[in-house]
C-alpha cells in the first residue's frame, strides 16, 4: 500500500471494504506481524496473529458468509494516542438465506502504524448473526462440547 492512512482512514477502508464484500483486499489494510482479537467469538479462535493468518480468515468468511452488512450510525472518537481509534458502529443486516433483517452493534479498538493495522480488539455482536441463522442450538451444543 503506498499511501500512508490515518487511523480514521484505515477503519473507513476496512469499513468500505466489508459493506461491498471485497473480503480478499482486507489483508492488504493489516501489518505482516498484525494481531486481532474478536473479544465476543463465542467458537472459534479470538485471536489471531499475521496478515498471512487474517487473509485466511478473510477467505474463510467470504466463501461462506451468508450475510449483507451495511454499517450506519458510524462514530469514530480520537484518542490521546495519535496511533489508536475506538470506533462505534452498528451493521444493518440482511441474512440471505432467512431473509432476516436486523441490527448489530459493533466497537473496534483499532491501533495503525505506518498506515496499516497493527492491532485490533473487535466487540461485534456474534450472537446476533448465530441467532439470526437460526443456528443458536449448534451453539449451545457446541459450547456443551467444549
Amino acid at each position: 500500500m503506498s499511501e500512508t492512512l490515518s487511523p480514521a482512514e484505515a477503519f473507513a477502508k476496512l469499513l468500505e471494504g466489508i459493506a461491498a464484500g471485497r473480503y480478499s483486499e482486507l489483508a492488504g489494510l493489516y501489518a505482516e506481524d498484525a494481531v486481532v482479537e474478536t473479544v465476543f467469538e463465542p467458537v472459534g479462535p479470538r485471536r489471531t496473529e499475521g496478515r498471512a493468518a487474517l487473509a485466511e480468515r478473510f477467505a474463510q468468511v467470504a466463501a461462506g458468509s451468508p450475510v449483507e452488512l451495511t454499517p450506519a450510525n458510524v462514530v469514530i472518537r480520537e484518542t490521546g494516542d495519535p496511533e489508536l481509534i475506538v470506533a462505534e458502529w452498528d451493521y444493518q443486516v440482511h441474512h440471505r438465506p432467512t431473509g432476516r433483517t436486523f441490527e448489530s452493534a459493533n466497537i473496534q479498538v483499532l491501533r495503525v502504524r505506518d498506515g496499516l493495522i497493527v492491532h485490533s480488539r473487535d466487540f461485534h455482536d456474534h450472537l446476533a448473526l448465530i441467532a439470526a441463522s437460526g443456528a443458536l442450538q449448534q451453539l449451545v451444543a457446541a459450547l456443551d462440547g467444549k
